[in-house]
């Protein structure tokens, strides 16, 4: 039996007091880009760009343990558009973001690599721990978000996003969580829901983190109870989030999805008021240069007549340049667009107009800082919150899985099980899942 095998068997024997005992593997499989791959994608437009060409599953060495760090043994994780991203090498090969980090200091190095081993979210086991950790040990079940910050200068200290070293995690550094061991920094554990399978506790920690930011957290929107909230893409791996924290805040969501489908799955969640905006043919571009404002005003009337005349006290944007006209113009006097990404294009255009004149303002909101994704993570814990895992996939399959993101063919989030050797192990507390499994299923099979 490998010394892989071992850990896995023991962690599924819940013989998790041995974890600290048993050797540390050389290497594992993690999924991979590589280096001398960057260009294999040349000249093809984005959505021909195919993840299940670039990502591999290669034996990669394990890395050094650092101080303040943790060895984790991944059972499962999931797929983020960043990982999309890194696929298909846009905006930039992350090979860049990793040789800035590996400048930073000796211990940094290890992250500058000829291959990438990417995923910005996991559940698991920790294995090891280094120098200085004092609040996690080997047995410990986890789930990681993706905030990796050194916190050396000042910059950091009210908000750990504003760290002038900021990273995320498994995008803009190495041995991220689409493997079967993963490193992360101490501070970026949080305890493993327990009514929770591996797959559905990796599945919400990016997108739900970032989602409590952008919408909840006083950094973000800041929303109130009665505030009307435009959510794009309302079923999605950030949306549908955004549209449970909107429900349980006692906010009015304002639900766009793309398919019939979607705002069913929307409608489940509790939402009454839904746009499919395709089936009612909004097109706010007439061409690839130039957006149509009579298509904004009556994407806004609609707005209007769902909510009794109600213009959005927030706008949850995330899909950019496609999107970013028609929340600007559709935002209410005095309202907010608070953006967090750009899957349609960073480049956005908008008529300034409706924005000074009108009094909005415009907040960027990156991730969360370690309270609020664990806030975030206490709600799930608490069942408040659930996963919106729609399928999982096994490691060797995890390109499909990012095809799936990239191609929107997916509902919710995408799992990848990683040491778990199939779905539905995991779970320590039955009761509470009894309670809501309805609403932890509701997005399987969609």
């Amino acid at each position: 039996m490998s010394e892989i095998q071992q850990i896995q068997q023991a962690i599924l024997s819940d013989d998790l007091d041995a974890l600290g005992s048993l050797p540390v593997p050389a290497g594992y499989r993690g999924v991979t880009v590589r280096a001398d791959e960057v260009e294999m994608f040349a000249g093809l437009p984005s959505q021909e760009k195919d993840p299940r060409k670039s990502l591999h599953v290669d034996e990669v060495p394990t890395p050094e343990l650092g101080p303040g760090e943790a060895l984790v043994a991944v059972m499962a994780s999931a797929i983020n558009y960043n990982t999309v991203w890194t696929s298909i090498f846009e905006p930039l090969p992350t090979f860049k973001f990793l040789r800035r980090y590996g400048k930073l200091s000796p211990l940094a190095k290890r992250h500058d690599l000829p291959y990438h081993v990417v995923g910005s979210d996991l559940a698991g086991v920790v294995l090891r721990t280094g120098a200085g950790v004092h609040s996690w040990k080997p047995g410990d079940e986890v789930v990681a978000h993706c905030l990796n910050v050194e916190l050396e200068g000042p910059e950091g200290h009210n908000d750990t996003m504003l760290d002038t070293e900021q990273r995320i995690w498994g995008f803009e550094t190495n041995f991220g969580g689409l493997a079967e061991l993963a490193l992360v920094k101490a501070n970026q554990l949080m305890p493993k829901p327990d009514h929770l399978t591996w797959e559905e506790a990796a599945s919400p920690g990016l997108v739900n983190s970032t989602a409590y930011r952008q919408l909840v957290s006083r950094n973000g929107a800041d929303m109130k109870q009665g505030d009307v909230v435009l959510i794009w893409g309302a079923s999605g791996g950030l949306g549908s989030y955004a549209t449970q924290y909107a429900l349980n805040g006692g906010a009015i969501p304002v639900c766009v999805v793309s398919s019939p489908e979607k705002a069913e799955i929307c409608r489940k969640m509790g939402a009454e008021l839904v746009i499919d905006r395709s089936a009612e043919g909004y097109r706010f571009w007439s061409d690839e240069h130039t957006q149509d404002p009579s298509e904004w005003q009556r994407f806004g009337a609609r707005i209007r007549e769902l909510t009794g005349g109600e213009d959005p006290d927030i706008v949850f944007e995330h899909p950019g340049r496609e999107t970013f006209g028609a929340s600007v113009y559709a935002a209410r006097k005095g309202g907010t667009i608070v953006t967090c990404a750009s899957t349609s294009g960073y480049l956005h255009q908008f008529d300034n107009r409706y924005l000074w004149m009108n009094l909005k303002r415009i907040i960027g909101s990156h991730f969360a800082n370690y309270r609020e994704s664990w806030e975030a993570n206490r709600l799930i814990a608490k069942g408040l919150i659930h996963p919106t895992l729609s399928r999982s996939y096994p490691l060797t399959e995890t390109g499909q899985a990012a095809l799936d993101v990239h191609r929107n063919a997916h509902q919710g989030k995408v799992g990848v099980l990683c040491l778990a050797p199939e779905e539905g192990l995991g779970v320590r507390d039955g009761q509470l899942r009894e309670k809501h499994l309805e609403k932890i299923m509701r997005y399987r099979g969609a």
